[in-house]
């Protein structure tokens, strides 16, 4: 039955769906809500709107353009918050460089997303002054001096941020976005081949996976949120959208130093964080003279690789609910969750660690949640063993990549998002991993490429063969091990090898262990990394 023409879409009963409006309304509801803390700074709600509203205004004053890209360098500070606002409030694309990549990476995001405008931290000056000098983009640059870093502007060709903003209109009138489908903002995923690839996101939605958040994070209203998981990662999981519809506290941190954490969630009251398995380490082996007592209890939500059974309970016993969720960039971070029953938590230990390795369900704004045959997109059945590709579909599933439509329609093109990891479904519903497709290592909720790393070694001169997988790392979660065939009459050291890798990829892709072997191939030559994957385990 098709509907009659009175029943039609129109401004009173149709508007696109944004995040930008969670602030909008944060600060109509609750202007004197303490919306950021940063050191010594209180800035209330009504405050973040104006000066993200004032980001935008100078940025349109700028030359920038809807549709146009703006690139941050920064670190979990009170202007990467208001970037996540007043940047699309200019009708802009939102860039959050990841601060850990080595400078010719950030320099093929800079000319790739065609970047307008360039905001760096100026703890970050070098990295950002090498990238620049090997990118063809001439972006306007931004300089943040963070008063409670305590050093002074890098930059002699900047302008300073605050000046920045102080010349924009914090009344200025934003728009919404003309479709909902428009693009918020562009991340770059680690690739396996060549270049990494841009992932855009479309304002539907981000609006959704931050709603999401706050049901599966279950975020009450005035909820206090630790920075400590990097707002580069895909857009710090939607968190920075998601912690200002509930009209919460976003606490930012610099630096993950144990220290640190624990005055801010004693000091601040914290209610939340996510971080990867890092995080966990580092609070559970914090010095006795670093850690604070605190009543409430802490929800901390961790991806990568499922914590081990005795880091899990040692968080427990610090104070701290753990959640494992699993997403990828293409779906703006979470998009499944390991959704605990509370029936399992009388289960023995080995069986409770056997549910926590379980990735999960869906979330509730991912309409599809499967595990088919790669080949003929035919269901697994649910019994835990059979392995398929892990695949989803709906609103929270990126638009494309950046410039690349072969690459989106292979990823996007059977209409299901293939997400290269392989994993079985369980009778109830659950799913799990069992393997990455793509070879990729999560260390530290860094993704690695394992063929990048790869291709570092084959450049040494004595290696003849090489394998890069995961190896288990209870601080890390996992790291490279390197497996190196050497040249008949070749020497190297695991140190030099280490060494050579450091000197060509951002430090943390190098490995970390190198074992010296006979690289197991296959009759035709392939190299046999299930093999090498379970001597890394040993």
């Amino acid at each position: 039955m098709t509907d009659p023409d009175f029943l039609r879409r129109r401004p009173a009963n149709h508007q696109p769906l944004t995040p930008l409006k969670y602030l909008e309304r944060a600060a109509a509801t609750h202007p004197d809500a303490i919306a950021i803390v940063h050191g010594p700074l209180r800035r209330s709600y009504r405050a973040f709107y104006e000066r993200s509203r004032a980001l935008a205004s100078a940025l349109r004053a700028a030359g920038v353009r809807p549709g146009e890209t703006v690139a941050t360098l920064l670190l979990n500070t009170p202007p990467q918050l208001e970037a996540h606002y007043g940047v699309p409030m200019a009708g802009a694309v939102l860039n959050a460089i990841n601060t850990r990549l080595d400078a010719a990476g950030v320099a093929f995001i800079l000319d790739h997303g065609a970047a307008r405008v360039f905001m760096v931290d100026s703890e970050l000056a070098p990295l950002a002054r090498e990238a620049l000098a090997q990118a063809s983009a001439k972006p306007l640059l931004v300089e943040y001096v963070d008063p409670t870093a305590g050093a002074p502007a890098a930059f002699d060709d900047a302008t300073d941020y605050e000046t920045f903003v102080a010349a924009g209109d914090p009344a200025f009138e934003w728009a919404m976005p003309d479709d909902e489908w428009d693009t918020i903002a562009l991340n770059y995923t680690s690739g396996t081949t060549g270049d990494p690839k841009g992932v855009l996101y479309h304002h539907r939605g981000a609006a959704l996976l931050a709603m999401g958040n706050v049901i599966h994070a279950q975020l009450p209203p005035g909820a206090v949120y630790l920075w400590t998981l990097p707002m580069f990662h895909c857009n710090g999981w939607c968190f920075p959208w998601t912690v200002s519809l509930v009209a919460g506290t976003h606490v930012c941190l610099r630096q993950v130093r144990a220290a640190a954490l624990y005055d801010a969630i004693a000091e601040h009251g914290v209610t939340h964080l996510c971080g990867a398995p890092i995080v966990m380490s580092t609070l559970l082996g914090a010095k006795l003279d670093e850690k604070r007592d605190f009543s409430q209890r802490v929800g901390f939500f961790t991806a990568a690789a499922p914590p081990p059974e005795s880091v899990l309970a040692g968080m427990d016993d610090a104070g701290f609910d753990v959640t494992h969720l699993y997403g990828l960039t293409e779906c703006y971070g979470p998009a499944v969750v390991n959704e605990w029953k509370a029936e399992w938590a009388a289960l023995p230990g080995p069986e409770r660690a056997a549910k926590k390795a379980r990735q999960g369900v869906r979330y509730a704004v991912l309409e599809d949640l499967a595990v088919l045959d790669p080949e003929t997109l035919a269901p697994v059945p649910p019994d835990g063993a059979t392995m398929g590709e892990v695949m989803m579909r709906g609103n929270v599933v990126m638009k494309g990549y950046h410039t690349n439509p072969s690459a989106t329609e292979k990823a996007l093109g059977d209409g299901w998002f293939r997400t290269g990891d392989l994993g079985v479904l369980h009778p109830d519903g659950y799913i799990q991993l069992k393997d990455r497709a793509k070879d990729i290592i999560i260390s530290g909720g860094e993704n690695i490429s394992s063929i990048e790393v790869e291709e570092a070694l084959y450049a040494h001169p004595a290696v003849a063969f090489a394998a890069v997988v995961a190896k288990p790392d209870e601080k890390w979660g996992e790291t490279p091990c390197a497996f190196v065939e050497l040249k008949p009459g070749r020497e190297a050291t695991a140190e030099e090898i280490i060494a050579w890798c450091r000197d060509r990829l951002a430090h943390y892709k190098a490995p970390r262990h190198v074992v010296f072997c006979e690289v197991p191939k296959t009759s035709t030559g392939k190299i046999q990394k299930f093999e090498l994957r379970q001597r890394a385990k040993a």
